[in-house]
């Protein structure tokens, strides 16, 4: 039973927890059902130089249409389904790019370490990024491509560092075909889009049903927990 005059608050919930009976905070519930339900989906943006994802790199990958893929990993305990657009390497993609910048929420930026040319040409793209999404902030990793190919390399590794550094986004040096270092550059792009969502507080209402659903059949389990304890008591 609550206490004498206690006057029921939606803020708070009663629950049993060891058989004492305590006041809890609402938002430890709405933690309880983050655990319950840790999924979030990002729109990523691949551009640059060279198609960097490949139907054969991830088996878990169904492409829906030509260079679109959706794919699911597990990023620090949580789930995060990906909508990719690879527009890397495609010029019928061009008319489009400031569309699929301004609906992306993270971008790779691609360029082949065998061209310094493709290096020069992501300046271009970040400054675009940053003009239709109005942020410096944005989720943004640098990605050598064809790491494979060291012996025609023509962009020196120190230089990619010292891009990364410039712009204060992570660089990585992969290769699509030998899936070398791919996991980890989708990995840290997602860790700073799930970062960005915790520092604004930005979740969407599909994920906040969703939750909120967790949050009740999580309710309804430990009102029938403690109903069986009663029962047997």
């Amino acid at each position: 039973m609550p206490p004498r005059g206690y006057r029921f608050q939606p803020r708070y919930v009663w629950k049993m927890h060891h058989g004492a009976p305590f006041w809890e905070s609402r938002d430890l519930w709405r933690r309880i059902a983050d655990r319950l339900l840790l999924s979030r989906e990002f729109h990523v943006v691949v551009l640059g130089a060279a198609q960097f994802v490949h139907n054969e790199w991830i088996e878990s990958y169904d492409p829906t249409i030509e260079d679109s893929y959706r794919t699911q990993l597990q990023v620090d305990g949580r789930q995060v389904v990906l909508e990719i657009l690879d527009t890397a390497g495609t010029e019928q993609f061009v008319a489009m790019r400031d569309l699929y910048m301004k609906t992306g929420q993270g971008f790779l930026l691609v360029f082949s370490i065998t061209s310094s040319s493709s290096l020069e040409e992501l300046a271009n793209l970040r400054d675009e990024i940053i003009r239709i999404k109005d942020d410096e902030n944005v989720p943004i990793v640098i990605v050598g491509n064809k790491a494979d190919l060291e012996e025609n390399r023509a962009v020196p590794r120190a230089k990619g560092f010292s891009i990364s550094q410039r712009w204060e986004a992570p660089y990585y040096e992969s290769s699509a075909r030998t899936r070398t270092n791919v996991d980890e550059v989708f990995i840290d792009l997602c860790r700073q889009m799930l970062r960005r969502d915790n520092e604004n507080g930005v979740v969407d209402e599909e994920e906040d049903s969703r939750r909120d659903g967790a949050l009740k059949k999580f309710r309804r389990k430990k009102l029938r927990d403690q109903q069986l304890r009663c029962a047997i008591l």
